[in-house]
């Protein structure tokens, strides 16, 4: 394993000897602090932290494996998550092999969210967790690097710049997803391009897809798309958290060509997606892609296909592409009103009356975009018309 040290997740023998890290860390104690009492944490942080670092301390006891952490954690993710959802549902789930290994490939709409949600539905199926795929530039401390390393997470180097640097850092990438899916026997979960869907248009990114076969450029590309047992995954938000900070920076970057991020501000999306209101939530596994396309873009545009022909469309979906402007003519997209009972689509109604007045005028076009894309794309999936 020693090519993989610097990506790869913590391993059980590493568990009790991070947890011990993690309980000295101040960073980590007046995150967790702040988080949980936001109005004592300045006055009293110097108090609270202690006394946060025992209650932990013994909530860990006997904690010495991936394993165990995450079924001590379970409970209070899982509280996590259905508290800030009106229901998850799950499907596709049974057509999963019991002790296989797969590269579960997924449309990207939230930070953290869209993994717990695949964590979620795997693990109240009885299906092993798999080793998640995130971006360094999420990890800028050390106590962060070492939560996710904890949770099976592994780093994928986003920042570096030379090209050289990039490739040697790619190829390491795609042997060590190779070598977990094939040697240790242990999936996979990445997101099918780099960055959240912001516009709602969710899309294979290719290159994602020859990154795979980089460390096996001797076989045929389809054999080894074959070999890592690829599972496209269809995530669905009735609500995203995030849709106006989204939609002010789709428009910031329409007007001025560029966005720049403040300080803090994916800190900020990483809460804001777990604690905000997402209403209901679906998640349905693709069948495997047994016979894989040759060419890298007829994959991607077949795993597109998947996920966006099993994207559940909600009432607010609806309801934005028929203000939406580039909305298709072509397509039979019916009203709202056809599909869903007047109760349901009343509530729907008000929400997104909601969101919209509490964004400005110029942004809203962005905000309409974010949830009328994946009507466009399904209807377009069906008219096989992508």
């Amino acid at each position: 394993m020693g090519e993989f040290e610097a990506i790869r997740p913590y391993a059980d023998a590493e568990v009790r000897p991070v947890l011990e890290r993690l309980l000295a860390d101040e960073a980590f104690l007046s995150t967790l602090t702040h988080y949980r009492f936001p109005r004592l944490a300045g006055p009293l942080g110097w108090l609270l932290r202690p006394v946060l670092a025992h209650y932990l301390r013994r909530e860990i006891q006997g904690v010495d494996s991936v394993a165990a952490l995450q079924t001590r954690i379970e409970p209070y993710v899982d509280r996590s998550i259905e508290k800030a959802s009106d229901g998850i549902s799950y499907s596709g789930l049974e057509n999963l092999h019991k002790g296989r290994a797969y590269l579960f490939l997924s449309n990207h709409r939230d930070i953290v969210m869209d993994p717990a949600f695949v964590n979620y539905a795997l693990y109240h199926a009885a299906h092993p967790t798999p080793r998640l795929a995130i971006g360094d530039n999420l990890l800028q401390k050390p106590f962060v690097s070492d939560l996710m390393r904890l949770n099976k997470s592994f780093i994928v180097h986003r920042s570096i710049s030379g090209r050289r640097e990039k490739l040697a850092a790619f190829q390491t990438l795609s042997a060590y997803i190779n070598h977990s899916i094939r040697d240790e026997q242990a999936s996979i979960w990445i997101a099918q391009a780099e960055g959240r869907a912001k516009d709602g248009d969710d899309r294979t990114d290719s290159a994602i897809l020859k990154m795979f076969h980089m460390s096996r450029k001797d076989e045929e590309f389809a054999a080894v798309m074959a070999d890592l047992h690829l599972v496209p995954i269809s995530i669905s938000y009735e609500y995203d958290p995030c849709d106006l900070a989204k939609a002010r920076e789709l428009y910031i970057r329409a007007s001025t060509g560029s966005y720049s991020k403040a300080p803090g501000e994916d800190d900020a999306s990483i809460a804001q997606g777990i604690t905000g209101h997402k209403g209901r939530v679906h998640l349905h596994f693709c069948n495997e892609i047994r016979t894989p396309d040759n060419d890298a873009r007829q994959l991607a545009q077949r795993i597109d296909g998947e996920i966006l022909g099993h994207y559940r469309l909600f009432p607010v979906n609806y309801l934005a592409y028929a203000m939406w402007e580039e909305r298709d003519a072509q397509l039979a997209v019916p009203a709202a009103g056809e599909l869903f009972d007047a109760a349901e689509l009343a509530r729907a109604q008000a929400e997104w009356q909601r969101r919209l007045d509490a964004c400005p005028a110029e942004q809203r076009p962005y905000l309409v975009m974010q949830y009328a894309n994946p009507v466009r794309n399904q209807y377009r999936s069906r008219a096989g018309a992508l």
